[in-house]
């Protein structure tokens, strides 16, 4: 039987873990940042990644010098707009969820967001939500 000393260590890290793992469950403060600076526009300069890939974006603003995606559905889309046949994004890296997702490069199946803002998105099918 575990002496007094060693059950109250093994329950204080037991619920440390436990509150940790809850922590960063509910992270909603996500941002993904490098270290390759490019500015989008004037007067707005944004630390990002060199690409990006995912199946799905889900965010309230994707911003990106390049977009390359199958499927768009945003209530504003900013840039300029290239109809493709569709590309075919190996290597991906799951789903993506946070309140902005920002990269010079975006490789995406599918973007769900309020804005998506790029110099180019190259897009199969836009839809406007």
């Amino acid at each position: 039987m575990l002496n007094r000393k060693t059950w109250h260590r093994t329950a204080l890290i037991t619920l440390t873990a436990i509150t940790m793992s809850a922590g960063l469950a509910w992270a909603t403060h996500v941002r993904i940042e490098g270290s390759v600076e490019q500015p989008l526009s004037p007067g707005l300069t944004v630390t990002a990644p060199p690409s990006l890939q995912a199946d799905e974006i889900k965010a309230h603003e994707v911003r990106a010098q390049v977009i390359y995606a199958n499927r768009i559905e945003a209530d504003e889309v900013r840039g300029t707009i290239h109809q493709s046949k569709g590309i075919k994004i190996s290597d991906t890296r799951g789903d993506l969820r946070a309140p902005e997702v920002a990269a010079n490069t975006i490789y995406a199946d599918t973007i769900k967001a309020n804005s998506v803002v790029a110099n180019d998105i190259y897009v199969r099918d836009l839809r406007r939500k």
